[in-house]
């Protein structure tokens, strides 16, 4: 099934920038094959439910892997079956509607 998450996840424990630790989640994201938009607050990841959520769980592995003791993460889930739609048509959809 594909699914379109919305990602952020959030390394504690080191400090007030955390971009290092998004850059290093981007690089799972990437390796995996998903496709991703980054945006101010997180990550609009879409692909297999599978695949996204293995990559999650490499993501926290990571940050703790880079020295964060605690890791938080808020995701969105989203789901469906009736047809496929990607993160650009969900986009495009709003923005031919302005």
């Amino acid at each position: 099934m594909n699914v379109i998450i919305d990602l952020c996840v959030v390394p504690l424990g080191v400090g007030v920038s955390v971009s290092s630790y998004v850059v290093e989640c981007e690089k799972i994201l990437n390796a995996a094959g998903l496709s991703t938009q980054l945006h101010a607050f997180g990550t609009n990841v879409e692909g297999d439910w599978d695949t996204v959520f293995a990559a999650v769980k490499r993501c926290h592995e990571k940050v703790h892997d880079m020295g964060a003791p605690r890791v938080t993460t808020s995701i969105r889930v989203g789901t469906r079956v009736d047809r496929a739609q990607s993160i650009e048509d969900k986009i495009r959809s709003v923005e031919e509607k302005r």
